[in-house]
């Protein structure tokens, strides 16, 4: 497809996005950038960027295959990744599986309980608020999303973990928890954004041990290394 990359509309933590000569279409730019505990921790984890960029692009390809509309239109290189250009709905949404972080924190449950179903949180998308936790009401409230498409959010969160839970496990990793974020375009809704070891909570199945961002988070060490293995397990060649 030919489409010529153009100005900056946008630069976050991890990825800067570029408008270009088709209006409904955008770049996403991967950066190696890390952040944690909403921008006040810093860093570089070196290749973040090729990993999260062809990781992402290979789940919404199967994603996209299992039926979840996503805003992926296809991968320029290794950073840079052609989207559909979308409204951001200013809400996060988080599915666990598995006790981790902050849940672990609110509910004095140990790190690393099972859930028996899976549980979607809400949460506002907002820096400077900190991205507090929503429930249906507040999102009413605010006017960030109709009753039906909140109710497709939920839905096609589960749906996503569905698909990615078991296909993960073939590959030794346990999804914990991930975060999604969506958008639309037109009257249609998309998952957006990115799927990868920043977005997800990632553990070999195994050994339990940690494969993501709160390697960086926690100051584990390693966290090159478990970028680089997500991504060899997932997509199976070196980043």
């Amino acid at each position: 497809m030919n489409v010529e990359r153009r100005e900056k509309l946008y630069e976050g933590k991890a990825k800067i996005v570029y408008a270009t000569s088709r209006p409904d279409m955008v770049v996403q730019y991967f950066k190696d950038d890390a952040t944690a505990f909403n921008a006040l921790k810093r860093g570089t984890i070196v290749g973040k960027g090729v990993v999260n960029n062809r990781m992402s692009a290979a789940l919404f390809t199967r994603l996209g295959r299992a039926g979840v509309p996503t805003h992926y239109l296809g991968t320029l290189s290794d950073r840079e990744m052609l989207c559909r250009r979308l409204e951001i709905i200013k809400i996060e949404a988080i599915v666990r599986n598995v006790v981790a972080g902050s849940l672990a924190k609110r509910t004095g449950l140990e790190e690393g309980t099972p859930i028996k179903q899976p549980v979607v949180e809400l949460y506002l998308k907002s820096d400077p608020l900190g991205d507090p936790m929503l429930n249906d009401d507040h999102v009413r409230m605010l006017g960030l999303a109709t009753p039906a498409e909140l109710l497709w959010l939920r839905r096609t969160a589960l749906r996503i973990n569905t698909v990615l839970r078991p296909f993960l496990k073939t590959r030794g990793l346990l999804l914990v928890d991930f975060k999604l974020e969506f958008g639309r375009s037109g009257r249609k809704l998309y998952l957006g954004d990115e799927i990868s070891p920043d977005t997800c909570r990632l553990w070999d199945v195994k050994t339990r041990e940690k494969l993501d961002k709160d390697r960086f988070r926690r100051d584990l060490g390693g966290v090159e290394e478990a970028y680089q293995e997500v991504f060899r397990r997932v997509v199976g060649t070196p980043a």
